[in-house]
């Protein structure tokens, strides 16, 4: 089971849909955890919460001015690489995903998060999800319309805390993290 080595800390990524991004594109950002994670000390990086954070390109939250016409903004964030992609639901490398659905003609935006790293881990070690790659992937995408007039910024704000691990439970969570299918 894993022992807390640190207290809770964040990391932030952003990444950046320009003006005019054209439906189905897909940016991707990365954070690095090799300054965290640890093959020889049995040091892993447990996920406690991810929340995402749209804006526009001044800082702003006008939803009216992120995409041309109604539209969905995409997030997920992954331990394994998926290119430039969305991977579906069922992916053990999937730690986080959420969306954000603007009606303009309704003026309504929803934004939601639906995977949390608390209810999507390995069963024994539900309550975080376990990550033992050196690399987060930040992926963020509209569908429906185009990305309006001005840069949408997609931030992740990650609470993470580092664990040590036994071997067999670090073995077992290396295994399925470089199993997962994208």
């Amino acid at each position: 089971m894993a022992r807390a080595k640190t207290g809770s800390f964040y990391l932030t990524e952003r990444v950046t849909l320009p003006a005019a991004t054209a439906s189905g594109v897909r940016v991707q950002g990365t954070i690095d955890l090799g300054a965290y994670v640890s093959v020889a000390q049995g040091v892993a990086c447990a996920i406690d919460s991810v929340d995402f954070i749209w804006q526009t390109g001044d800082g702003g939250g006008d939803v009216q001015n992120m995409v041309a016409a109604d539209a969905a903004l995409g997030a997920q964030l992954t331990d394994l690489n998926p290119g430039t992609g969305f991977v579906l639901a069922d992916s053990q490398s999937l730690i986080a995903s959420g969306s954000m659905c603007i009606d303009q003609s309704a003026n309504i935006a929803t934004h939601t998060s639906d995977i949390y790293p608390d209810n999507f881990g390995p069963s024994k070690l539900s309550e975080m999800f376990l990550v033992v790659n050196d690399t987060l992937y930040l992926n963020a995408g509209v569908d429906g319309n185009a990305i309006g007039g001005v840069d949408v910024h997609l931030t992740a704000r990650i609470r993470t805390r580092l664990v040590s691990l036994s071997k067999d439970d670090w073995v077992a969570i290396a295994i399925q993290a470089t199993a997962a299918d994208n």
